[in-house]
């Protein structure tokens, strides 16, 4: 990581790149403003606003990608407020101890991290939804709510879309995981959950996984039908009967898809030969893939 110290205190320069540069920062130093402009990139910029004389906004505004910590002998509108409204990112109060100093970097590091790994997954889910249409009212929703849906792209765009209206982040847990129950537990009481899997659940499972749920914030999802009293069940069907188009499936997870959904509209003879197995191979897969056939 690449740091501009900019203080006209030299020693004090020194001392902070010394101690960064134990820690394995590169840094390089300014005394001016003026020197400040070299046109190389840098990670950090921690900038003095004791320079006397000199105008530290083109600093903030050149350095803008970068994370702008201000240096300060005291705090007041001139050398805290206006700056950070400007662009900064953050200030220390001189003296400081390095350590200080370093969790603001790592924070900003972090912090910077999270922010293009969430703009990444955005764009992702953006191009993933395309051509995904819910025509459901969000309005009128309010969790706990069963999502059946015979495509789980359709129920994945319900759940985002619902919490972004609401301004909400997603908690998602899927039931499909040995460890999904505990999960439910652990999560915040106001966290908004969306579990995925319903349909994979065992019967005996059932009436404690609605307990877990009762009262809470949860969207669930089920690529099969639902049949749970005391709650909302919105149904979502999909325009294909299938899967989407471009989709390809890997053919364990097709036939655990065809099984899911089909199981209930035709007898095991004909779903088994459907899918050129036998009917024992199909009774493997069901227990393979936890897959309890309603009576």
């Amino acid at each position: 990581m690449r740091v501009l110290i900019i203080e006209n205190e030299i020693y004090l320069a020194q001392s902070i790149a010394s101690k960064l540069g134990e820690l394995g920062y590169q840094c390089d130093i300014s005394s001016s403003i003026q020197d400040a402009f070299k046109g190389v990139a840098y990670d950090v910029v921690l900038l003095s606003t004791n320079i006397s004389g000199q105008d530290i906004y083109p600093v903030i505004e050149a350095f803008r990608d970068a994370v702008v910590i201000l240096m300060v002998s005291y705090i007041s509108n001139d050398t805290v407020t206006k700056p950070l409204a400007a662009g900064a990112k953050d200030y220390i109060l001189k003296p400081f101890m390095i350590e200080e100093l370093i969790r603001k970097i790592e924070h900003f590091q972090e912090f910077n991290r999270l922010k293009l790994a969430n703009e990444t997954y955005k764009r992702y889910l953006d191009q993933h939804f395309k051509g995904v249409k819910i025509t459901q009212d969000l309005d009128n929703v309010t969790p706990p709510v069963f999502i059946a849906s015979n495509f789980q792209k359709y129920a994945d765009r319900f759940a985002f879309d619902y919490a972004k209206t609401n301004g909400r982040e997603l908690v998602y847990i899927s039931l499909d995981n040995s460890s999904a129950f505990n999960e439910i537990s652990k999560a915040p009481a106001a966290a908004l959950l969306y579990i995925t899997d319903f349909q994979s659940l065992k019967k005996a499972d059932r009436k404690p996984f609605l307990e877990l749920i009762n009262a809470r914030n949860v969207i669930v999802s089920s690529t099969d039908s639902v049949d749970v009293e005391g709650v909302q069940i919105i149904e979502i069907k999909s325009d294909s009967t299938v899967f989407e188009q471009g989709d390809i499936l890997p053919i364990e997870d097709y036939v655990k898809y065809i099984v899911l959904n089909y199981q209930h509209k035709f007898p095991d003879t004909e779903l088994s030969k459907k899918l050129g197995i036998s009917r024992k191979s199909l009774w493997e897969k069901r227990k393979k893939y936890g897959i309890i056939k309603k009576k």
